[in-house]
C-alpha cells in the first residue's frame, strides 16, 4: 500500500489523510497531544458515536509511510482487542 512512498516523509495532516481514506467508511481523527504522542479516534459518521479512543499514540510531525502503517495496525490491534472485550462480557 505504501510501497511508493516509502522514503517520502509526509507531514501529520497528510499522515491523518491517509488514515481518514485507510479507515473510510468510519470517521477518524487525531490530534497531536505532546510533541511526540497522537489521540486517535474513530467514530461512526451519520452519528457522531465514538467508537474508540486511543491516546499515546507515538507519532512525529514528520513520518515515513511506514510510521504510518504502524499506527494504522496499532489502531486495528486496539480495535480487535476492544471488540473481543465487548463479545465476551456481553
Amino acid at each position: 500500500m505504501f510501497n511508493q512512498t516509502a522514503y517520502k516523509k509526509l507531514t501529520f495532516a497528510s499522515a491523518c489523510q491517509i488514515m481518514r481514506w485507510y479507515f473510510h467508511p468510519m470517521g477518524f481523527e487525531a490530534h497531536m497531544d505532546k510533541p511526540n504522542s497522537m489521540v486517535a479516534r474513530l467514530f461512526e459518521r451519520a452519528s457522531g458515536k465514538t467508537l474508540l479512543v486511543i491516546a499515546c499514540i507515538p507519532c512525529a510531525a514528520l513520518m515515513s509511510a511506514l510510521d504510518v502503517q504502524l499506527i494504522i495496525d496499532a489502531v486495528e490491534n486496539d480495535m480487535e482487542a476492544s471488540w473481543e472485550r465487548a463479545c465476551q462480557s456481553g
